[in-house]
């Protein structure tokens, strides 16, 4: 693949900032060192740090389907996702595809079927700029959730499977008028159509949760499959998760819940965009002071590429202490460690060359460049 060299630039490290130069050995960092250098691409004293590892966005399912009832073509989605994934400094990214229909799409696998196509397929004919991976979204009070999970989690893409429960009054909305005024404002439903909703989602859940849950987790265990949790609330959940031999909490919405996984050994995800907007968008814990409180220990995108990068620059301006080393393995290496990807996610000679040139303009951090592999890809 060749081989390639940087020069005057600010490297990220694990423990800490040098200004130095870098070489790249057909896909593989192979060699740095601080100071002045005459060999390589100029960095103008810009930031070098590794290619961003994204574990959960939406943001793939929010090109397939703009608007309720708009579905678009899945490759043209998935290109679109891309360009902005890989524009963001994200050389990695775990797809978040939601498996169980439930009543607002009746025919979940005819949709997800069309996203994991395409990924596989945009992955095998290699015109994708960050790597995919697949992240199914497993939402267990829906009644086909296990039929969903057999078609799509025994393939080298499936790389995570979370565990979700998006019944009302419970975890993300523990309040029922929180969740009829979003349920209400995304779909555009009148208040008889939301309760009727309601009655239903809470008949699903009580048949179907509990079994789901325990058969998909059996079944991830001989699958050697990696699995989070999503929006626990209580120490029962934690519990729960900690049983089931969960690794990553995924956006825990308290402070009491976030601390219990931390004890239990679970890497604890949040939002970035909690992060750039100072608050949970439904009114849960502030990700930023799960980081004053040590708590934190990686960032998702979720439903805005950029914000990855934005957010872990923001923090140590807004966490005193907290070194931009620290901030960056939020979104580089702690996701590759909990997703078993030790090849990357950090500068060290024989890791994976996956770079991103960042220039800061005011406080804003501006991509400039990315590498996946060794080769520039945005």
């Amino acid at each position: 693949m060749g081989s390639s060299a940087f020069r005057n630039a600010k490297l990220v490290l694990a423990d800490g900032v040098i200004e130095g130069a870098l070489s790249v050995n057909d896909d593989l960092i192979s060699d740095m060192s601080t100071g002045p250098s005459g060999v390589g691409e100029d960095l103008e004293g810009d930031y070098l740090i590794p290619g961003l590892v994204e574990l959960h966005t939406d943001h793939l399912e929010n090109h397939y389907r703009p608007r309720p009832g708009v579905f678009w073509d899945p490759l043209a989605s998935l290109h679109a996702h891309d360009v902005q994934v890989a524009g963001s400094g994200i050389t990695t990214v775990f797809d978040a595809v939601r498996i169980g229909s439930d009543l607002d799409l009746p025919d979940m696998k005819i949709h997800a079927a069309k996203l994991v196509n395409a990924i596989r397929t945009g992955n095998a004919q290699g015109w994708l700029r960050a790597e995919h991976l697949i992240h199914l979204r497993c939402e267990l009070p829906s009644h086909d959730v296990l039929d969903h999970f057999e078609a799509f989690a025994d393939h080298p893409t499936t790389r995570l499977a979370s565990l979700m429960d998006h019944t009302p009054g419970q975890r993300q909305f523990l309040s029922m008028e929180a969740y009829k005024l979003f349920y209400k404002t995304k779909m555009g439903t009148t208040e008889a159509e939301v309760e009727q909703y309601l009655a239903n989602a809470l008949a699903q859940h009580e048949r179907y949760a509990q079994p789901h849950r325990k058969a998909i987790v059996a079944r991830a265990k001989v699958l050697g499959l990696p699995l989070a949790s999503h929006d626990d609330a209580t120490l029962a959940h934690v519990e729960e998760a900690a049983t089931d031999g969960v690794a990553i909490a995924e956006f825990p919405t308290t402070l009491e819940a976030a601390a219990a996984a931390h004890d239990a050994g679970l890497a604890i995800l949040m939002g970035a965009p909690n992060v750039v907007r100072g608050r949970s968008h439904s009114g849960n814990i502030s990700a930023t002071d799960l980081v004053r409180a040590e708590l934190l220990d990686i960032l998702s995108s979720d439903y805005v590429p950029f914000a990855l990068l934005q957010a872990a620059f923001l923090l140590p301006r807004r966490v005193e202490g907290l070194s931009l080393s620290k901030a960056l393995a939020t979104v580089t290496r702690n996701p590759a460690k909990a997703a078993g990807l030790d090849d990357r996610g950090e500068i060290a000679i024989g890791k994976r060359a996956d770079l991103v040139r960042v220039k800061m303009v005011g406080e804003m951090a501006v991509v400039r460049g990315v590498w996946r592999q060794g080769q520039r890809v945005s």
